[in-house]
């Protein structure tokens, strides 16, 4: 079996990937996360994930690297992690009362090849009260999330329904991962 890396320090993406049953290390690379002036959120996942494995890459070339990039899309807004209280109060304003696209950049690469993949699902969000807000923002959970949700966790009390891959919203769809990892055949 190869060497795999996969180039993130999230937790939910390793426990993701531990439920494959893969042996792997990890690794996060230091990479510039600003997003590109009309750049539509597809396209940004995508680049950050190919970021995020050749820079791993780099420090490991006999590797097979795993890298994800996770962001909500609405209103052709990127949505990324809150930068602070008010910053995720504005973003549930957006999505509350309403459906937004989570969307997965997913690369896998190897010294000779690198393919990679977007998934979009679709979710939907009750309507958050302020109340709603306040509690949710006082468990701490939305911290570090894209979003400023999980919805394997707390949030999933305010998701009614998701259209597409529930592991992708979680930040790493797995069967698209798995699809990839078999075309460099790192899977059997």
């Amino acid at each position: 079996m190869a060497h795999i890396i996969l180039a993130s320090s999230s937790p939910r993406r390793r426990e993701l990937l531990q439920q494959l049953g893969l042996e792997f290390d990890i690794f996060s690379p230091d990479i510039d996360e600003s997003v590109l002036v009309g750049e539509p959120v597809a396209d940004y996942v995508e680049r950050l994930a190919r970021a995020k494995a050749c820079a791993v890459q780099q420090q490991f070339p006999d590797a097979i690297v795993i890298a994800a990039d996770t962001s909500l899309g609405v209103d052709e807004h990127i949505l990324g992690k809150p930068a602070s209280k008010a910053h995720a109060f504005s973003m549930w304003e957006m999505i509350s009362g309403r459906k937004h696209d989570v969307f997965s950049g997913v690369c896998v690469s190897t010294k000779d090849q690198i393919y990679s993949i977007v998934v979009r699902t679709q979710v939907e969000f009750q309507t958050l009260s302020l109340a709603d807000m306040e509690s949710y923002w006082a468990t701490g959970e939305p911290i570090g999330k894209a979003g400023a949700y999980a919805i394997q966790g707390i949030a999933a009390r305010y998701i009614p329904c998701i259209e597409g891959s529930y592991s992708n919203v979680v930040g790493l769809p797995l069967h698209e991962t798995v699809q990839l990892l078999q075309t460099v055949k790192a899977l059997n």
